[in-house]
């Protein structure tokens, strides 16, 4: 590899170190390369998107269950908690049906 083509790869590689990024090589299965890719394409994105992304394959990897009570907390934060909304229903009986 001539001169000018190490130094264009070390700033290459220094301008994606700036950014957080890191090069490096993985093996997998042939069937598998375009998943991997669009994967590291992903995380490599700053945003919730890939926030969540990441949380679900670590969770993947680690095998560990979800966590539990999350609809709770959702409820918890909803913007009409606090609103004392009036959430009976009147109870009646029905009809009667012949059999």
């Amino acid at each position: 590899m001539g001169n000018s083509q190490s130094r264009a790869i070390r700033a290459y590689r220094a301008r994606l170190g700036e950014r957080g990024l890191a090069r490096f090589e993985v093996l997998g299965r042939e069937a598998d390369r375009d998943l991997i890719r669009a994967l590291a394409r992903r995380l490599a994105q700053e945003g919730p998107e890939a926030s969540r992304l990441r949380a679900a394959v670590s969770q993947a990897i680690a095998g560990e269950p979800p966590r539990t009570g999350g609809i709770l907390a959702a409820l918890r934060r909803s913007p009409l908690v606090g609103a004392d909304l009036d959430l009976q229903r009147p109870r009646e009986t029905g009809r009667d049906v012949a059999i």
